[in-house]
């Protein structure tokens, strides 16, 4: 028996980062770039290493860079992490296995470690090639918290619900984190939205840039743990920007929503350091007359555009910064 699962790249257009902090968040995941994990029946459970992680490194310089990049360990730890979890969630369910054992074989193409949910497709991937081989259901709103245990608990990433939310539910998908809810039933209320409703969007991201998401939030998290007023209301305010962006699309608003895009970076960056070269791509794109955010936490901007004129502009000035210029697949 083989069974195969999918998840996508995706990027936060309003709310982000309150996500970790019970917040609200408007994502949409991103189709021009995937992860795969097939599931192969076999006599006993294996974890080869995908295919980029057999092709070895290329000089001391590479090996440098990628580690600084991805650490010690990359797929490998998400893969069997995801694993763990899935067991465990049916074993205190009462779901019975099979008793059938299986290779484990992943791949991905979304670049990593620049805000777009690379880490967590992986694992939800794999959640999902794990539901279709042992032929376990698992309910839609309950899976993007069993992701975010497995990076939480067994991997000790300080993450969000977003990227697991958007890549479980897909599309255009509003998020309302009440914390009462949470704490109730350990999910919050997702909604999908049509995508049709949301304005021309692009998205550029530069590989240079890539950071470890949980080093770049951290400060942020040790300041709202300690009760810091600034950080606490400025989050709420970064909340706040999601639903009224949500209402913006149902009314059909478009500009307010470019407007809110704009704002919700502004505000994080009251609150956050942010590296000269990110805020470089952010300003570049706004002087072509474009919106411009984070789509995660660095090295990914999100935004809207007008007309292809605009298109281009923005397109040559960011890639003059080194950045890929690409038009998000959504639907």
């Amino acid at each position: 028996m083989t069974a195969e699962g999918y998840a996508f790249a995706r990027a936060g257009l309003l709310g982000n980062p309150s996500d970790n902090y019970f917040g609200k968040i408007l994502a949409v995941t991103v189709r021009n770039f995937r992860a795969r994990v097939t599931v192969e029946e076999s006599e006993r459970i294996v974890f080869p290493p995908s295919a980029r992680e057999r092709e070895g490194y290329g000089s001391l310089d590479e090996f440098a860079a990628r580690t600084g990049l991805y650490g010690y360990y990359e797929g490998d730890r998400l893969v069997k992490a995801a694993v763990k979890k899935f067991q465990e969630w049916c074993r205190e369910g009462g779901v019975r296995l099979a008793p059938r054992n299986f290779t484990l074989i992943y791949e991905t193409d979304i670049p990593r470690q620049i805000g777009l949910g690379g880490s967590s497709a992986l694992v939800t991937a794999a959640v999902k090639a794990l539901m279709a081989f042992y032929e376990v259901a698992i309910p839609l709103e309950i899976l993007p918290t069993l992701v975010l245990r497995a990076e939480r608990e067994e991997l000790d990433i300080n993450a969000g619900y977003m990227d697991r939310v958007a890549q479980v539910y897909e599309g255009l998908v509003y998020m309302d984190l009440d914390e009462d809810l949470i704490r109730e039933r350990s999910y919050g209320r997702y909604e999908r939205m049509d995508p049709a409703l949301l304005p021309d969007l692009y998205l550029a991201y530069n590989l240079s840039l890539g950071k470890v998401s949980g080093r770049v939030l951290g400060e942020m998290y040790v300041r709202y743990n300690q009760g810091d007023p600034v950080v606490r209301d400025t989050l709420e305010r970064i909340a706040a920007l999601a639903e009224e962006g949500r209402t913006a699309l149902l009314s059909g608003d478009r500009k307010a929503f470019a407007t809110l895009m704009n704002l919700n970076f502004d505000l994080r960056r009251s609150i956050m350091t942010i590296s000269p070269r990110n805020i470089e791509m952010i300003e570049a794109a706004r002087a072509c007359g474009a919106s411009a955010k984070f789509a995660g936490s660095g090295g990914s901007i999100v935004g809207v555009y007008e007309g292809e004129d605009m298109y281009q502009r923005l397109s040559d000035a960011l890639r003059d910064l080194g950045a890929v210029v690409l038009k998000p697949a959504i639907f």
